[in-house]
């Protein structure tokens, strides 16, 4: 990934949607250039072979259940964690839920869970772990964005929605928060290579034509998000705060 071993040493991170695709990536390689991390999904079951492979490079690791829209969930999260390890440098807020459905036929219980989990999760962990950075004088938040809350997605209005709320509560919170040490960042993937999207990239033409639209001929593996993830929680990026950085391959460049 181009980062050393001692890149984060000894910080402490939350990433949560921990348990497969982007977020099992991230924290994975977090471990591998120093980090402790806790781990978080609904189900703590499919936790427990990323926290085994956290330890495996060494480090420290906390597997915990959390639904990231239940207040009450990310706080005893939060709190579990600083039980742990005494402190959180860093937060990455990678939880998402996505369907397909035209707006007109979209329940109204699957927009509640979209923006419950996409926006209203980013909203919760960052301010529950807010508070603990803003005693400390210090820590980084990184968040997962999408250029579907950029540009908007047919079929998806729901997610698009909930994507861009957490754009610009990610460069409000750079600004409000900058004060106390505390930077916030983002990521703006388009389609990332992870189980979600297997089946989609199975159908040769939907697949030939997603490719003929993105100027890398192709979509962003996890690899791709997660120098970029590394880079905000580094001191690389010390001054850079409420950004948000398009990983697209060109996509948005010839929109």
């Amino acid at each position: 990934m181009g980062f050393s071993a001692d890149t984060l040493r000894d910080r402490v991170a939350i990433v949560t949607g921990a348990s497969q695709g982007i977020g099992r990536a991230i924290a994975v390689e977090m471990a591998k250039v120093g980090a402790d991390v806790m781990a978080c999904s609904r189900r703590v079951a499919a936790l427990e072979s990323v926290a085994a492979e956290v330890r495996e490079h060494g480090r420290r690791a906390l597997a915990v259940a959390c639904d990231v829209g239940d207040a009450r969930q990310v706080d005893e999260a939060v709190a579990q964690t600083l039980s742990a390890f005494g402190r959180i440098d860093l937060l990455v807020n990678n939880a998402g839920y996505r369907i397909r459905s035209p707006l007109e036929d979209l329940p109204r219980h699957e927009w509640d869970a979209m923006v419950q989990t996409n926006l209203t999760g980013v909203f919760l962990f960052s301010q529950a772990v807010g508070r603990v950075m803003i005693k400390q004088g210090r820590g980084k938040i990184v968040n997962v964005s999408s250029v579907a809350g950029r540009n908007g997605v047919r079929g998806m209005a729901a997610y698009a929605a909930a994507k861009a709320g957490v754009t610009v509560l990610t460069q409000s919170l750079g600004a409000e928060w900058a004060k106390h040490g505390i930077t916030v960042n983002a990521i703006s993937p388009t389609f990332v290579r992870t189980p979600q999207v297997a089946s989609l990239l199975a159908d040769d033409a939907f697949r030939e034509r997603l490719y003929a639209r993105i100027p890398l001929h192709r979509i962003a593996e996890t690899d791709d998000l997660v120098g970029a993830v590394l880079f905000f929680c580094s001191d690389a990026s010390a001054f850079v705060t409420g950004q948000v950085l398009t990983l697209d391959g060109g996509l948005t460049a010839t929109q």
